[in-house]
């Protein structure tokens, strides 16, 4: 029987998410309802951002945003480790920059390695 399941992650703030969502080139859509179609009650979870009818964020009792999917319809192009990592390294990317941004700091670069790591070089004038 198809059902969603929940991962865990450590991802706090909603407006990041989105962000790098979108960065990720998903069509996000926020305060919705996914649907579990295979699952023949047709299931329903509330979720605060989604990229899909299946696919979605939930806010914890922790302060953190799971993952809410049903992995067996699993459906993106990617397998669901590798979409977690991907999100992660974007969504610490726009954090430290926000974060940088705030202490008075101006992103002049940011670079992606052969490797798939993120340089970022950031400048401020004392």
């Amino acid at each position: 029987m198809s059902h969603f399941s929940t991962i865990k992650t450590k991802i706090k703030d909603k407006e990041i998410l989105v962000q790098a969502l979108l960065l990720l080139q998903y069509n996000v859509q926020e305060d919705q309802e996914l649907i579990n179609p295979i699952n023949h009650q047709h299931e329903k979870v509330k979720v605060d951002v989604s990229i899909g009818n299946d696919i979605g964020f939930r806010l914890n009792k922790n302060g953190e945003y799971e993952l809410v999917a049903d992995i067996q319809t699993w459906d993106l192009d990617v397998p669901v480790r590798r979409f977690i990592d991907k999100l992660t390294q974007q969504y610490a990317v726009q954090n430290i920059k926000k974060v940088a941004v705030e202490e008075g700091f101006n992103v002049e670069q940011q670079i992606k390695n052969v490797n798939g790591e993120v340089e970022l070089v950031v400048t401020r004038w004392t």
